[in-house]
């Protein structure tokens, strides 16, 4: 079973790090990651403390991750008119 999270895991890292055209896919993607990491922290906790407050703290930590993504995404389309990566210079003020 932890062979399948590990496997779920570098799907989520290669999907992040193959060049896509939108931010939304690179945004969905980092989140399935964080996802992924938080069930395996949750499976581990479980089985050794027994304490969730760790989850807690990583899930807060998730949506605020979450919320940032979304506010750049959301911004973005407002400055730029789309998602692309290629509608806009990384390194322009």
């Amino acid at each position: 079973m932890l062979m399948m999270f590990y496997f779920m895991f570098f799907c989520g890292l290669w999907s992040f790090s193959s060049k896509r055209k939108h931010l939304l896919v690179t945004l969905l993607s980092l989140e399935f990651i964080v996802l992924i990491l938080f069930i395996m922290l949750y499976c581990y906790v479980v089985m050794v403390y027994s304490e969730l407050y760790l989850t807690m703290f990583f899930m807060s930590f998730a949506v605020c991750e979450g919320a940032l993504g979304l506010s750049i995404l959301v911004a973005m389309i407002r400055t730029h008119g789309n998602d692309y990566f290629t509608s806009f210079g990384l390194l322009q003020c």
